[in-house]
């Protein structure tokens, strides 16, 4: 990809490669049906020409059900059992719905130590560079029915900056409950909408709240945060807003929190 092609939301739809991150709250549950409007955007990103790859939390979310958990399970033995259930459903969901548009969706499934394992990583992105000219949707998500607590992306938000380095993306979109980053968590008196951040902006005063309200997620306006910069730093400029808004940030629309990449490292 070329290096700076991305430099601000303007720019957005001359993206040529963009990957996409969505948290459990927003395609679990009750928003399961945020899936289809999610795809509707892909789809649209897609049909101008550009690469697209999807990682998407929420296997053990959507698997929690089927095992009768009302709430995230806690051990990591239950967790890998909501997760091989769920991941399955959960790319059949993504599946039935982007049927819609004739794209075909592929599966890759990821821990911390493939990416930490030089052989591995080359592995990796060899197989999504594939697929990408195959014109096929990668859907990346962390391995979690063999993951162990020590070896653990900590949250996908991280894994979704990772992935966007392994494929040298011209754009991250970090996508959760909340439409922006602001100044403390926005259900709080005062809260200010960050509109833009700098590179290198260390962002001081600004409080951070927990994962999101629905309890089944684990990543929040923190891990959003530590995830952009490490994108970033790596030339990849990141737009952070809600699920219900991914149609217009993908469009270029001026809404989220634009985090300025280090353009330098590019072209």
């Amino acid at each position: 990809m070329a290096g700076g092609a991305v430099q601000s939301r303007a720019d957005i739809p001359r993206a040529r490669r963009v990957v996409v991150k969505v948290g459990s709250s927003s395609i679990s549950g009750p928003n399961a049906d945020q899936i289809g409007p999610l795809v509707d955007a892909l789809a649209a990103t897609y049909a101008r020409g550009a690469e697209v790859i999807l990682v998407s939390s929420g296997a053990i979310a959507t698997g929690m059900p089927y095992l009768k958990l009302d709430s995230r399970p806690t051990d990591l033995a239950t967790q890998q059992a909501a997760a091989a259930v769920g991941q399955n459903l959960l790319v059949y969901r993504y599946q039935e719905s982007l049927r819609r548009f004739h794209i075909v969706a592929g599966q890759v499934l990821l821990t911390a130590s493939d990416i930490d394992n030089p052989t591995h990583r080359s592995n990796a992105q060899r197989a999504m560079e594939r697929l990408l000219k195959l014109r096929i949707l990668p859907i990346v998500n962390e391995n979690d029915t063999v993951a162990t607590h020590e070896i653990r992306f900590g949250d996908n938000d991280r894994l979704a900056a990772l992935v966007s380095q392994l494929v040298e993306a011209d754009l991250l979109v970090l996508l959760s409950d909340v439409d922006a980053l602001y100044t403390r968590p926005p259900h709080e008196a005062g809260a200010i909408k960050i509109s833009e951040v700098p590179f290198g902006d260390e962002l001081e005063g600004v409080t951070f709240g927990e994962a999101g309200v629905a309890g089944v997620g684990t990543g929040g306006a923190g891990t959003k945060v530590a995830a952009a910069r490490l994108a970033t730093e790596a030339g990849t400029p990141v737009l952070v807003t809600s699920t219900p808004q991914v149609a217009a940030a993908l469009s270029g629309a001026d809404i989220g929190t634009w985090f300025e990449a280090r353009v330098a490292l590019r072209g």
